[in-house]
């Protein structure tokens, strides 16, 4: 809203997903995400500043501004460039896991999509691939009910549970509460060590609520009722998380209420930070001479003319 970035997608109600899967990983396994699991790299303790410098695209950007905000990418922490064209990653994560079989290596793959991305043919490709060649790789599907502003039964989830469609290729199948810490972090070991030991492939579909607006350049009260996030049943995983610790006599209101505290100041002074680098319209920004380096081992002759051209 003040121009510092183009476009912001949250993660609010989704949080347990993407962290407590983060924990089951081993390192040096691979993430193939959408634009909505960020709790993967924060979950791997990724600098927060880092983050919000490819969200500025300001000059130190470690992208360059060559991506979209929240399309973050880090080979060290797992998490493979982000495509704005949903459901390739699917292909991308099998294909890799195939490759570390192949090669007699450990590391595993999770390939990551939404509820309205299950429509898309990658995703039943990607399905063929892994099964066929019982690839290292746990198939993710978070269904939070909507994709950009459809309902997730225009994706024929109501015929039946998107887990389900993972039998259909003789794959071990999950539906999963997605806003139960404990319960995603069972399953995702699980299917991690399924993985790791070569017995292929696990689908598993964690069952959430996308509390948020699609993104900051949509308005959910276009297409869904606004009481409806109130009447969802599963409730806010942080919350359950928290309360469950609660009753468990290690946690309580004071020690959450001072995390909460605590979190807010790293996050603001991570801003400031990030934004002393410069934002979208303001401050220092990448070079223009970046956008022709590292896309080649040698630079071919239509792009170094280009870069003379620009006069970089």
């Amino acid at each position: 809203r003040q121009g510092k970035t183009s476009f912001y997608m949250q993660h609010l109600g989704e949080e347990a997903v993407a962290c407590a899967f983060r924990k089951a990983l081993a390192p040096g396994d691979m993430n193939f995400p959408t634009y909505r699991q960020a709790g993967l790299l924060i979950a791997d303790g990724y600098p927060m500043v880092t983050m919000m410098n490819q969200i500025y695209s300001n000059e130190a950007d470690p992208l360059k501004g060559r991506q979209l905000p929240v399309m973050y990418s880090s080979k060290e922490h797992g998490f493979f460039s982000i495509s704005g064209n949903l459901a390739t990653q699917y292909i991308q994560a099998v294909g890799w896991a195939m490759a570390s079989a192949i090669s007699n290596d450990s590391r595993i793959a999770a390939a990551w999509i939404g509820d309205g991305s299950t429509a898309e043919s990658d995703f039943h490709s990607a399905l063929v691939f892994a099964s066929t060649y019982k690839a290292p790789v746990v198939l993710n599907v978070v269904n939070n009910q909507w994709a950009i502003s459809t309902f997730q039964g225009i994706a024929r989830g109501g015929s039946g549970t998107l887990a389900a469609r993972g039998l259909g290729f003789g794959i071990p199948s999950l539906r999963v509460d997605g806003n139960d810490y404990l319960a995603v972090h069972a399953v995702a070991k699980w299917a991690a060590e399924r993985a790791r030991s070569n017995l292929g492939p696990t689908l598993v579909e964690y069952v959430t609520y996308r509390a948020g607006a699609h993104s900051s350049s949509d308005d959910p009260s276009a297409y869904r009722p606004k009481t409806e996030s109130d009447a969802w049943p599963l409730g806010d995983p942080i919350v359950r998380l928290k309360n469950h610790l609660i009753a468990l006599g290690v946690w309580s209101d004071e020690r959450h209420a001072q995390a909460e505290a605590e979190i807010l100041d790293t996050v603001i002074a991570a801003q400031k930070e990030a934004e002393s680098h410069g934002t979208l319209h303001a401050g220092g920004k990448p070079s223009t001479r970046d956008m022709f380096e590292g896309l080649y081992a040698e630079m071919p002759p239509h792009l170094r003319r280009q870069r003379q051209q620009a006069g970089v």
